[in-house]
């Protein structure tokens, strides 16, 4: 087979296997607004490197900063500074509940964290992880 054949097989199996993934995906498409899209992008990737953070203040014993900046960044009290209200309209009841549960879960573990025991609050922080599997389980924005 000629060099150019391998390359066209090999790329019709490349584009086959992408369809065939997303085809398979089952999660709920969210349809928003082209900046609310993005603000929710930017939202949930902060989320994700809030946490990476908290697990680096974890590493070093630093539990009260991972606290203050759980409750700052993810905690109940960073509804507002996230625009929460304004991007709840758009989401079915599960996407709502799912990302109330975060919040909650991120205030307890912020809590769980200021006590300073370490194992109690890495098992709190799953409960903020937890949360967000649940919702990317089940929705995808676009």
């Amino acid at each position: 087979m000629k060099k150019s054949h391998y390359f066209l097989a090999s790329m019709l199996l490349i584009f086959a296997s992408h369809y065939s993934i997303s085809a398979d995906d089952t999660r709920q498409w969210i349809k928003l607004p082209e900046k609310m899209q993005q603000h929710m992008l930017a939202n949930m990737r902060d989320h994700l490197a809030t946490i990476n953070q908290i697990l680096i203040y974890m590493s070093e014993d630093q539990l009260d900063q991972a606290a203050d900046l759980a409750e700052d960044r993810l905690g109940m009290s960073s509804l507002e500074s996230h625009g929460a209200r304004h991007l709840a309209g758009f989401m079915p009841e599960g996407m709502k509940k799912a990302g109330t549960s975060m919040h909650h879960a991120a205030s307890q573990f912020a809590l769980k964290a200021e006590e300073g025991e370490l194992i109690p609050a890495y098992k709190a922080l799953t409960k903020v992880t937890s949360a967000c599997i649940s919702c990317h389980s089940g929705y995808r924005i676009h």
